[in-house]
């Protein structure tokens, strides 16, 4: 039997991504800033006469037949970028095709999984015989976690069985994803003249809490992750040459894996260090799903490579099963002359679909 919504040829599917996607780039949408891309997406699908729910800056769908008594998994993806660093010699704003190469901000990260999972998600609209109902979100403020992103309209959606996450991964499953933890510590000791023997030096009792963190081990490794990371990335102490300082502030960049929640991470910490220590969130959690997961059983079936990613994305803030793929390599976010490859698209439009009909049936 051939359904409808198959006799959608991919060319088309194709070049309405690619044009999509050049309007996208053509449009700044920086974190908080995304209205011009938000209008874009939704006049997109209503001119499918498909329709939409908005949130802030957040767009989504349902697929045509949705039914309450059926399972939902979502395709979700962001449209908001990074600020342009000042490496481009082209203007980011500019989509320009050249040698199969489309250039522009957001090109790679995330606008070719993006229009890649509108794409599919569109091939899926009409059909009837589907097993799971089909959301699809463009959600905003990505790129800083933001709360009025995806976080902000989980609760308009129905309960996930799982979710898809759009972003660029060289087509490969990102099976788990390191979670992010930033704590602010604070040594204190005792002001005194320098000249005598006077106060306590608040450096260096920090020195010792920061020997601590850069050579502690957590006993349980990842099997996709690796081990917990703790870097010291800021610190802050003194006034002048000859005061003993009272104060020294330091802060703490931690990876969490799915080993560890980060609430049980901030406990260890907070039992090996005297500094006062203090989370600013607890909100990006590790992300896994397990070798059993139908998703991960479909990758194998399709020969997907899987991994686990050291990024972090909305997987973080997802509270159902999730995992992370499509078009586009990383190692070129947020670089200068971003660019995706016109060829990964369409691999990416073909993988999606793929994967979604072997989960749908």
């Amino acid at each position: 039997m051939v359904h409808a919504s198959a006799e959608i040829k991919t060319g088309q599917l194709f070049n309405e991504a690619i044009a999509l996607l050049k309007r996208l780039i053509a449009t700044p949408s920086f974190s908080k800033e995304e209205q011009g891309t938000a209008g874009i997406i939704n006049d997109f699908f209503l001119s499918k006469n498909i329709a939409v729910s908005r949130k802030n800056n957040n767009i989504w769908v349902y697929n045509k037949h949705f039914d309450q008594l059926k399972p939902s998994i979502l395709l979700n993806s962001h449209h908001d970028t990074v600020k342009p660093n000042p490496g481009y010699t082209r203007d980011p704003f500019l989509p320009k095709v050249e040698e199969g190469k489309l250039y522009g901000l957001g090109s790679n990260d995330a606008g070719a999984s993006l229009v890649a999972l509108i794409a599919a998600f569109l091939s899926f609209y009409e059909r009837t015989d589907l097993k799971f109902n089909i959301l699809f979100a463009a959600t905003a403020e990505e790129e800083i976690s933001g709360e009025n992103g995806i976080f902000s309209i989980l609760p308009e959606l129905p309960i996930l069985e799982f979710a898809i996450v759009g972003e660029p991964t060289q087509l490969q499953m990102a099976i788990s994803e390191k979670g992010l933890m930033v704590i602010d510590c604070y040594a204190r000791g005792k002001a005194g003249h320098a000249a005598r023997n006077e106060g306590e030096n608040a450096i260096y009792k920090a020195l010792k809490d920061i020997e601590w963190i850069k050579n502690y081990q957590y006993p349980k490794v990842s099997e996709t992750l690796g081990p917990v990371k703790m870097s010291v990335t800021l610190i802050k102490s003194g006034t002048q040459h000859n005061v003993v300082p009272a104060l020294c502030e330091f802060t703490i960049d931690v990876r969490t894996t799915d080993a560890y929640t980060n609430e049980e991470v901030y406990k260890i910490i907070k039992q090996h260090i005297s500094s006062e220590a203090k989370a600013r969130s607890m909100r990006l959690q590790p992300s896994s799903v397990g070798s059993d997961h139908l998703l991960v059983k479909t990758a194998g079936e399709l020969g997907i490579k899987t991994y686990g990613s050291p990024t972090l994305s909305d997987q973080a803030l997802i509270d159902s099963p999730s995992i992370k793929i499509g078009p586009g390599d990383s190692a070129r976010s947020h670089m200068a002359d971003e660019y995706i490859e016109l060829q990964e698209i369409k691999e990416g439009i073909e993988l999606y679909r793929k994967v979604i009909e072997k989960i749908s049936l």
